[in-house]
């Protein structure tokens, strides 16, 4: 019997031959051959919770299975999979993966044309737009019957995937966001190392100091959301509320300005070069391309930028309280609503998050595994230096993470590029503070409308 099986059935016994194999709600369904699903359209009320039965409960099933990635994360995912179908030899998959880049287009082209995968990866820019369009499975009654076993996750964790009270999604991992510094420039030229706890204006400070031995400062945040949203929840606000935003002019007006005054004490790039660490990927960030000795990340891309520069780096969590930093999903799994095979889609997903050998496979890749039991144990097989020190950090941080947040509304990745807009404005002088922060919350309104 797999070790994802569902909890509370101690006294079930395996049926002889294959069917073991097979998940139990899957053998119950065998009893209605006579129910047929009829055909589903995208948010119609035919959406039930049965499955197209089958007489036989070790008929052939295939999932399909979309996912953004490189092909590291394709070999891994696959062999996952693999482990899957050899546990459960009816069950095969047909996969489909492609670069984060267009992922969202092809998953909207899917969706739209109803066919979409019956499992497919997301993040928290998306998961409540898909949520809200019923396209996700409401995965809470697998949760409450212990099919879906989050039990070792972090509470916030899985928390994080809930979008107007129903489970839209499970975290596939958890990251947190992240301050990387360069410590060989600091020790180079004896300057202390940022800690975590430090106020905003301690950490403004210490770039200043920082700036004037080396001429690198810190890297502008004012068009991060991450900074900004860790900022706003520090201030007893937030980034959203309910269907609403969370923030006010006023409260843009003071990020910019906090900002504004880093930049006019030189504890920041120009301008110019703020713009590179706003537009670049994760390789190229300003900590690892000298031209900057901070860089706002998440705390799991450390091992991407310590490939890109012989520097060793550290990293902390962002200024001022802690806790208002929380375990969050890096991506999740979801089920598409109108799945033929719900139940069987669910257990895959239970599968990737708390089989010991699946997870063993999966690694690290996807952020660090939910199941914190079997986190541990990933943990202490990675060798890699600078995600032993991401595991560390995000370990430590999680002793003070607060509660999540909602998980974000539709419209949110155009109120992150809006805030890109409105900061950069702020930044060349385009626009003052002021100015840019009422740009900004009218774009965000308009966005979210």
């Amino acid at each position: 019997m797999s070790a994802h099986a569902p909890r509370n059935r101690p006294h079930r016994r395996p049926a002889p031959g294959p069917a073991h194999r097979t998940p139990r709600r899957r053998l119950l369904r065998g009893l209605l051959a006579a129910v047929v699903a009829a055909p589903l359209v995208l948010g119609a009320a035919a959406c039930g919770d049965d499955e197209a039965a089958s007489s036989d409960p070790n008929a052939p099933v295939k999932l399909s299975i979309f996912w953004w990635g490189g092909e590291a994360r394709a070999k891994l995912t696959e062999e996952a999979l693999a482990l899957y179908t050899k546990k459960h030899p009816n069950v095969t998959f047909e996969k489909t993966w492609q670069a984060n880049q267009g992922y969202f287009d092809k998953l909207a082209t899917l969706t739209a044309g109803g066919n979409p995968p019956d499992i497919f990866q997301i993040d928290d820019n998306y998961l409540s737009e898909y949520a809200s369009r019923n396209t996700t499975l409401d995965l809470t009654k697998y949760k409450d019957g212990g099919d879906l076993d989050v039990s070792k996750f972090p509470e916030s964790l899985w928390q994080y995937g809930v979008v107007d009270g129903k489970l839209a999604g499970v975290a596939a991992g958890e990251n947190t966001q992240g301050l990387v510094y360069n410590k060989t420039l600091l020790q180079r030229h004896g300057l202390p190392e940022p800690t975590t706890g430090q106020s905003w204006e301690e950490h403004i400070a210490w770039a200043e100091q920082v700036a004037k031995k080396t001429k690198l400062g810190t890297q502008d945040p004012s068009a991060d959301y991450k900074a900004f949203w860790v900022w706003l929840r520090q201030q007893g606000k937030d980034l959203y509320n309910g269907s609403d935003l969370g923030f006010t002019v006023e409260d843009v007006t003071k990020w910019f300005e906090l900002w504004k005054g880093a930049r006019d004490r030189k504890a920041t790039p120009s301008a110019d070069v703020i713009h590179e660490g706003n537009a670049t990927d994760i390789t190229k960030q300003l900590v690892v391309t000298g031209k900057a000795a901070t860089s706002w990340v998440w705390v799991n891309q450390m091992p991407e930028l310590k490939k890109n520069t012989k520097d060793e780096l550290g990293v902390i969590a962002y200024p001022g309280d802690p806790s208002a930093q929380w375990a969050r999903a890096s991506m999740y799994w979801s089920v598409f609503r109108g799945s033929k095979h719900k139940d069987i889609a669910v257990d895959v997903l239970n599968f990737l998050a708390n089989d010991p050998e699946a997870v063993k496979i999966l690694g690290t890749d996807r952020g660090l595994p939910s199941n914190l039991d079997l986190r541990k144990q990933v943990s202490d097989a990675v060798s890699d230096p600078a995600m032993k020190q991401s595991i560390q950090v995000e370990s430590e941080l999680a002793q003070k993470f607060g509660a999540a947040p909602q998980v974000p509304i539709k419209g949110h990745s155009k109120v992150r590029s809006e805030l890109t807009k409105a900061a950069e404005n702020a930044q060349y002088g385009r626009a003052t503070p002021a100015e840019a922060a009422k740009q900004f919350v009218d774009a965000c309104k308009s966005a979210i409308a």
